[in-house]
């Protein structure tokens, strides 16, 4: 199997950090290995950084690699913004359900941003390799949804809240 791009690995480490606790980059590398991603410690120093995950203590005390704490909405959405305007290649919807186009193997990656950002209406979204599915929870969300995404691609900036 060959390696996939960056934003997969990053997409792949993030998903590890949540999913067990891992006292060291040698656990992290094994962990990728097993899904078929090889990389050399200091590529993976560069993803932990880029991810924001620090160490902290587990309950049992030893030093852990975890995502970040500061990884809120607000912070996933200036993110989310970042990769709009680097990813995001089109963006079309019908109904509740918008289709974004990535570069290959970026899809997951910027799904797990659009999820993490928490944008009013979105249900949720599905990604393959390059395409993401993102599900409103009804038409004008989706109307409000595709907006906010063509604004971030446009800007790199997150998108002006709607006063109500």
């Amino acid at each position: 199997m060959a390696n996939p791009t960056r934003a997969g690995r990053l997409a792949t480490l993030r998903q590890l950090l949540g999913e067990a606790c891992y006292t060291s980059q040698a656990e992290l590398m094994e962990a990728l290995s097993g899904h078929g991603i090889t990389v050399s410690q200091p590529t993976l120093s560069k993803d932990l950084l880029e991810l924001g995950a620090v160490r902290q203590r587990a309950i049992g005390g030893a030093l852990v690699y975890a995502a970040s704490a500061e990884a809120g909405e607000e912070a996933a959405t200036e993110k989310l913004a970042k990769l709009c305007a680097e990813l995001l290649q089109s963006i079309r919807h019908a109904g509740t359900q918008i289709l974004v186009k990535t570069p290959p193997g970026a899809a997951q990656y910027f799904a797990s941003y659009l999820d993490l950002a928490g944008l009013p209406g979105v249900l949720g979204t599905i990604a393959g390799d390059d395409t993401v599915l993102v599900i409103a929870t009804d038409n004008e969300a989706a109307n409000r949804t595709v907006g906010s995404i063509s604004e971030m691609t446009k800007t790199g900036r997150p998108a002006v809240k709607e006063l109500s």
